[in-house]
């Protein structure tokens, strides 16, 4: 399963200092994730393998309770490789590996 969309990068607000930079997947690829992956693994996290730009990484996207759908950490390498900030927006890729 891979899942195309365009997301803008936001900072977690309890790590504003540390630089955590995510973006949302959408609500409907949210749910479809949850429906076709197998029991969750830690903190309900799903294994992926995610593109920004050019930038391929295998990572984990992990359940966000209140906004109700999946977040992919986008790391500073990521970032700093792809001309990114917070505010910004970014075509991702991201193929669901834990099927």
């Amino acid at each position: 399963m891979v899942v195309d969309f365009d997301a803008e990068l936001w900072e977690w607000d309890a790590r504003r200092a540390d630089s955590w930079t995510f973006v949302s997947l959408p609500a409907d690829a949210s749910e479809e994730i949850r429906d076709v992956t197998g029991p969750p693994r830690g903190f309900g996290s799903v294994r992926v393998r995610a593109t920004v730009g050019a930038t391929t990484w295998t990572t984990s996207v992990f359940p966000d309770k209140g906004r109700g759908v999946y977040v992919l950490a986008v790391k500073r390498a990521v970032r700093r490789a792809e001309g990114l900030g917070a505010g910004d927006v970014a075509a991702v890729s991201v193929e669901v590996l834990d099927l």
